[in-house]
């Protein structure tokens, strides 16, 4: 499914999202189960959240990831095989290798319980 809000290149996706900032999809791991089950993580890198010279607090970040859940995730957890419980939206201020330790990096996480076609918030 192709979204028309998403600009796509060879190199990057980079998803409009309502605070402004510039956010480029890295990729979906499904192979790490959650507590309930299957989890679909969507990883992006947000420069504009880091901690030095960032203008994103978490507060911004927050929107922006419950946004990135409903019009970016639930459209592609569709055509995906078996349907995720649910879907964790991670934000990084750069590119880090999923699972591996990065203490320098800024990183925001947000998990989302699926619901239908709605992303219903769960604290961690």
């Amino acid at each position: 499914m192709t979204d028309p809000n998403v600009t796509e290149s060879a190199e990057a996706v980079v998803v409009p999202v309502p605070s402004g900032q510039w956010v480029r999809f890295v990729d979906v791991v499904m192979n790490a189960p959650g507590p309930d089950g299957l989890t679909a993580r969507f990883r992006f890198v947000a420069p504009a959240i880091a901690k030095q010279t960032g203008s994103v607090d978490f507060e911004l970040a927050a929107a922006d990831m419950e946004h990135l859940c409903k019009s970016f995730a639930l459209p592609r957890i569709a055509s995906t095989g078996p349907k995720p419980s649910q879907i964790v939206i991670s934000l990084s201020d750069r590119d880090v290798p999923f699972g591996e330790a990065a203490p320098e990096a800024t990183q925001f996480f947000e998990a989302y319980r699926v619901d239908g076609d709605a992303c219903i918030w769960e604290a961690f």
